[in-house]
């Protein structure tokens, strides 16, 4: 019985789309509200403009209406995560690197605002979404075992570090000292998978303790209260109970790989070449700012995230945002996909090779 309503459960929250891990609380909103985006655009001129354009970039020269989308899409909708630690996204829109890059194309850009990433992977299949910017491998996984066509594009980070176990009680050091506690975190997560390769080293499962099923902040609030013996947690919930002085039981470094990843439907990435490469061009920038502005990418993520530059600072050096897609990587989403049949969370093995564009 607990199986099947931690698999329910873990459907219904699915995965963050930042970290893998969400409070649960979606919010998708976008400057159109969450229209339906036009794959069409418009049809007459702007389609002849576009069908020999390439992905040159404009001029710049006065008069000059520089390139067209081939496709004749005139809006692209991304999703817009922050939380725990998305610098790239934080950095892009701060200094509008998509939306500049698309100008002389005639597309604009829009932000939709959604945690969870079973919804961002539902606005993906609508087409309310064209690119999940920041999704976590377990939301991709579990869409394409739905039937879902859904590719990913390239990497967006790993942060094995971010996801922590931190309790009160100091004498929880060892896999075997959690069997029988509370423990609490969102199901079908980086974190979730966390708990159960902490378990899985002292030869335990998560049938050995009892797990609960809720969000991060939730989990912190309980285990604040005393009614939670250990929380998941990442980002600033975990740094918030590290200055508390609790007692980090495990991250995941050398647990779980906690990648991050973009994502495209297949049908779009084939139909709209000049966008992908435009866009990923935007993120070879996104990157060289980064790299290039150091102190000022940590003022506008602390501004952003409403925390103090100190902090940014020490989670900033457990991620890594390298965009190329890694054997590693790969072995990574394997890893991830075959957690989630042993937990009941697909019915089938599934190859992750077949999720990345060839």
């Amino acid at each position: 019985m607990k199986r099947l309503m931690a698999f329910g459960l873990a459907l219904c929250m699915g995965v963050t789309a930042l970290t893998g891990c969400t409070d649960g609380s979606a919010t998708a909103t976008t400057a159109a509200a969450g229209t339906q985006t036009e794959q069409t655009g418009k049809a007459g001129d702007k389609a002849q403009e576009g069908a020999a354009a390439g992905t040159s970039e404009a001029s710049g020269e006065s008069g000059e209406e520089g390139q067209k989308a081939a496709s004749g899409i005139d809006k692209l909708v991304l999703t817009y995560v922050v939380s725990p630690l998305n610098v790239p996204s934080i950095i892009e829109k701060n200094q509008k690197i998509f939306a500049q890059s698309f100008e002389d194309m005639g597309i604009s850009v829009e932000y939709a605002e959604i945690n969870s990433g079973a919804d961002q992977t539902q606005a993906l299949a609508s087409g309310d979404v064209q690119i999940l910017y920041a999704v976590g491998a377990t939301s991709v996984i579990l869409s394409a075992a739905n039937g879902a066509d859904i590719k990913v594009l390239n990497m967006y980070s790993r942060s094995p570090k971010a996801f922590c176990m931190y309790s009160k009680d100091d004498s929880l050091t060892t896999p075997e000292s959690l069997k029988g506690k509370t423990i609490a975190g969102p199901a079908g997560t980086n974190l979730h998978e966390l708990l159960a390769a902490y378990l899985a080293t002292g030869g335990l499962t998560i049938e050995d303790v009892d797990y609960v099923n809720m969000g991060i902040a939730e989990a912190k609030a309980g285990l604040d209260g005393g009614s939670v013996d250990v929380a998941l947690i990442a980002g600033a919930t975990a740094y918030q109970a590290k200055q508390q002085g609790y007692h980090m039981v495990a991250d995941g470094e050398g647990l779980i790989k906690a990648i991050i990843a973009v994502a495209v439907r297949e049908d779009f990435y084939e139909k709209n070449q000049d966008v992908i490469s435009r866009f990923m061009e935007a993120q070879d920038k996104i990157a060289a700012f980064m790299k290039e502005n150091q102190e000022e990418t940590l003022k506008i993520v602390a501004g952003e995230l409403d925390l103090d530059e100190e902090a940014v600072q020490e989670m900033y050096g457990y991620y890594d945002f390298s965009m190329d897609i890694s054997q590693e990587d790969k072995d990574g989403f394997q890893k991830t996909a075959d957690f989630m049949l042993e937990s009941d969370m697909i019915e089938s093995p599934l190859d992750v090779n077949t999720l990345f564009i060839q």
